[in-house]
């Protein structure tokens, strides 16, 4: 346990902080788990719908330091790809 009074406040800060990161990162895997479901389903119409919520969503985890830019990037550019790959606009 911390003794200084400043050692105490970081114990704090850092909880809060992880409890605000941890929602980040749920809210980012939430988004990114309804795209691959959607591609799973091959419906690109409904796919596109959840790229154009998604990337934004993981590109703002970037910005809040959750996510690597290029993690981020490449994980956009895949799914990116993977959309464009369904064949039919069901």
């Amino acid at each position: 346990m911390a003794h200084h009074k400043s050692a105490q406040k970081r114990i704090r800060q850092t909880e809060r902080r992880t409890d605000v990161n941890r929602g980040r990162v749920s809210k980012i895997r939430t988004v990114i788990k309804a795209l691959e479901s959607a591609i799973a389903a091959g419906k690109k119409a409904e796919a596109q719908d959840a790229f154009k919520v998604a990337e934004p969503v993981i590109m703002s985890g970037v910005s809040k330091g959750v996510l690597k830019q290029a993690a981020a990037s490449r994980k956009v550019s895949r799914l990116s790809a993977r959309i464009k790959a369904i064949a039919g606009t069901s």
